[in-house]
């Protein structure tokens, strides 16, 4: 079962590809939501007053995928699409590629745009560093104090991360594991008495 994606470490430098005067400025950014997407955009609008074009493309996600493709005003399919189809054939995910067009005065053509926008963000996607990260399912584990040590002595014993826990008289806890392993970890404290878990 896979459980690891490909995304990108941190916000890449600035790259410039050029073509018949045109200049394309390249940009690609690791994201989680596209709530992210809107505050990076205006950033560049303002990084770049004099561009005419903001064209991007992005996807989210490792089970269920959310992308989105934008021309920002250029002909139909010749930039979004092609910005989009780097990140596909790097293989990211959480990924925003933006390239920002300042038009040198010389028409392309749609061969010219779809090949000068596919570079652009093939050279944005290469200086990036791409790294690999396990996808984690988190569970909640939900039982009474008396229960504390068997289950403690489980999350010891299978290596699983506690990320929070209240531990009163009635106990919470919060693990992840690598998608692999959920439904093993799942089991294991399915089964167990007075203990409950969901998954988060």
């Amino acid at each position: 079962m896979e459980d690891t994606y490909k995304t990108i470490a941190f916000p890449s430098t600035e790259i410039l590809f050029k073509e018949k005067n045109s200049k394309f400025f390249g940009y690609a950014f690791p994201i989680q939501s596209e709530s992210a997407i809107k505050p990076i955009i205006d950033r560049l609008r303002k990084q770049h007053p004099h561009a005419v074009h903001y064209c991007y493309a992005y996807q989210i996600g490792t089970e269920t995928i959310i992308y989105r493709a934008n021309d920002d005003g250029e002909p139909s399919n010749t930039a979004g699409t092609p910005i989009y189809g780097q990140i596909q054939s790097f293989g990211v995910t959480n990924v925003l590629v933006v390239i920002v067009r300042s038009f040198g005065g010389v028409k392309l053509g749609v061969g010219g745009l779809i090949s000068a926008y596919k570079t652009a963000a093939e050279m944005t996607l290469e200086s990036s560093e791409i790294i690999e990260k396990t996808i984690e399912i988190h569970f909640e584990i939900t039982f009474d104090y008396k229960n504390i040590n068997k289950v403690m002595r489980e999350i010891k014993k299978k290596k699983v991360e506690i990320v929070s826990q209240k531990l009163e008289m009635s106990c919470q806890i919060e693990i992840l594991t690598r998608k692999k392993n959920a439904e093993m970890i799942f089991d294991i404290f399915n089964t167990m008495f007075e203990v409950k878990i969901k998954q988060l």
